[in-house]
């Protein structure tokens, strides 16, 4: 197993998502090494639809591995405005590339400094630990 990867310039859950700020309040999302380490080989992602309202907290979308079957939480309230379709026939990328092909959707943001209350990295970091 490699030594599991936290980027610093992303924002993180205690779901144990990462968001990366693309700017113009839009949001990417996606499951931290951690979690893809947890799950094992993933074999299915469910994602919500492009122009789905979330509600921070509420389930919307589920990873399938090996293991288990996990909800995916909504880190911000927004709108989906992309989901990364390869996932849909490629779903290991999650494993392979977490914080890069692996993204999952992007959201617009209702009010963007809801990401100062995500945690750091360090704050996750210790999560983890």
């Amino acid at each position: 197993m490699s030594e599991l990867q936290f980027p610093d310039n992303l924002r993180y859950t205690s779901d144990h998502e990462w968001i990366e700020d693309r700017g113009e309040d839009v949001v990417r999302v996606g499951i931290t090494s951690f979690a893809q380490d947890a799950l094992g080989d993933v074999v299915y992602v469910s994602l919500p639809a492009v122009g789905d309202e979330l509600t921070a907290g509420d389930a919307c979308g589920e990873v399938e591995s090996t293991k288990s079957v996990s909800d995916l939480y909504a880190p911000l309230n927004g709108e989906v405005t992309a989901v990364n379709d390869a996932l849909d026939a490629t779903p290991e990328l999650i494993n392979s590339d977490p914080y890069g092909e692996g993204w999952m959707m992007e959201i617009k943001v209702a009010d963007a400094s809801a990401l100062d209350g995500l945690l750091d990295v360090s704050a996750y970091r210790e999560q983890t630990n």
